[in-house]
């Protein structure tokens, strides 16, 4: 066997041995050789269902570099759910393609290396490509945006379906209709190909087809260990669709005997998290967490009030607990509390919400809830609204703020590559 066969072969095979040799050391044969040969040498359209932490997306990024090298008259269109999810592939791809691996798989097939005529955040283009269309060999868009006059021989999407397709019915039908929107982009012959996690009963995965499953059970990919960690960790309902690929009744209760009584010295010195009410029937909610010998302490108010006229309250207890910051989200008033609170002494740290209130709830708090006590002196409502909260609660003032403090002090306590934020 020559040179060319053997890359050949190794291409049509074995492809998870490139995906190692690129860098990818977690591929195994076994589940991904699979998820590699359908993808790059299948004919018909395919659907992979693959739990979380299963490096769907880095065996993703391998595939589609090697149909760029071995298929160089196609171009791809690649989806994910939004605009600024889509750089993260390109970037994988763009740099599976500058690896060694397939540096030498090019030289050996066409007897030149890869270059880039094209690279930026959304597209790429090599020197390899052999269409005449004009179009980038691989375009990445989000799957909200205009596809018009768009065309493709493989049309891949990438976790198009996320929380906010389990919570929302209308979210549900419109990543659907953008779903149905991509059969005008597929060239005549071409393929759909699909990855990602079912989140409802009636999400897009209800029009795709040749579907394929591996839940976490099947794979091995996670140790026992590790399994009961990660469910530990969530709601049941979560676990279900997120590592067995399975959809059950969302719990009404989360968050269930509160334990109370603390020393309310265990909170000093801790952050204390603003979630502001400005008119309605919210409450303005704030919170001082600290953490001592792998306990969370938590102190909690809550009024139904104007955020405004809360200012006195909040920075007494600023003030009574010794906290050294306090963080305030912008996203609604564009930092204008912050700023007041600013001129009354208190150090402000403000940041933008990217996170789903109910996934911060639900990850964080939960995480944390076995060992979390609430001190004396905590607001019996604020204490309330958490053990009522539920996935669509009137109010979630109190689990909110106090998931936001459980996000930074459980990633800092998980020794995680966690930015924090204070």
């Amino acid at each position: 066997m020559n040179n060319v066969e053997y890359a050949i072969d190794l291409i049509k095979n074995n492809p998870y041995v490139i995906a190692q040799d690129v860098g990818f050391k977690d591929v195994r044969l076994f589940p991904h050789n699979e998820w590699m040969r359908e993808i790059i040498t299948g004919k018909s359209d395919y659907t992979l269902l693959a739990h979380r932490g299963s490096y769907k997306s880095s065996v993703l990024s391998v595939c589609i570099a090697l149909i760029m090298v071995v298929m160089p008259d196609i171009n791809i269109i690649f989806l994910r759910k939004a605009d600024n999810d889509v750089a993260e592939m390109i970037r994988m791809v763009k740099k599976a393609l500058e690896s060694e691996a397939l540096q030498s798989i090019s030289k050996i097939l066409y007897r030149r290396p890869i270059e880039f005529r094209e690279t930026t955040a959304s597209a790429i283009t090599t020197n390899l490509y052999m269409s005449a269309s004009g179009a980038s060999q691989l375009l990445g868009i989000g799957l909200k945006s205009s596809i018009t006059g768009k065309h493709a021989d493989i049309v891949i999407t990438d976790d198009i379906c996320n929380v906010v397709d389990r919570t929302s019915k209308a979210e549900r039908d419109k990543t659907k209709l953008q779903y149905q929107e991509l059969q005008n982009i597929r060239n005549r012959g071409g393929r759909i190909i699909n990855l990602g996690t079912k989140w409802h009963e009636e999400d897009v995965f209800t029009l795709m087809d040749n579907i394929h499953i591996y839940d976490c059970n099947t794979t091995g990919l996670i140790s026992k260990e590790q399994l009961q960690k990660i469910r530990e960790s969530m709601l049941p309902s979560l676990f279900a669709c997120n590592y067995e690929l399975r959809i059950i009744a969302s719990e009404n209760v989360i968050f269930t005997d509160p334990k109370t009584g603390a020393d309310p010295e265990l909170v000093k010195n801790g952050l204390m998290h603003l979630d502001s009410a400005f008119y309605g029937e919210d409450f303005t909610a704030w919170s001082i967490m600290n953490r001592h010998d792998g306990k969370y302490y938590l102190y909690g108010q809550m009024r139904r009030k104007h955020v405004e006229d809360c200012y006195d309250l909040i920075k007494a207890d600023y003030e009574r607990f010794l906290c050294g910051k306090l963080l305030n989200e912008s996203n609604a008033d564009k930092g204008m509390v912050g700023k007041d609170l600013r001129k009354m002494g208190i150090k402000v740290i403000l940041y933008a919400e990217k996170m789903n209130k109910y996934m911060k709830i639900v990850t964080y708090l939960k995480a944390i809830w076995k060992d979390l006590v609430f001190v004396e002196g905590t607001d019996p409502e604020y204490i309330r609204q958490i053990t009522d909260y539920f996935e669509d609660a009137e109010h979630d003032d109190a689990p909110d703020s106090a998931a936001s403090l459980a996000r930074t002090y459980y990633k800092k306590a998980d020794n995680s590559n966690y930015v924090s934020i204070m």
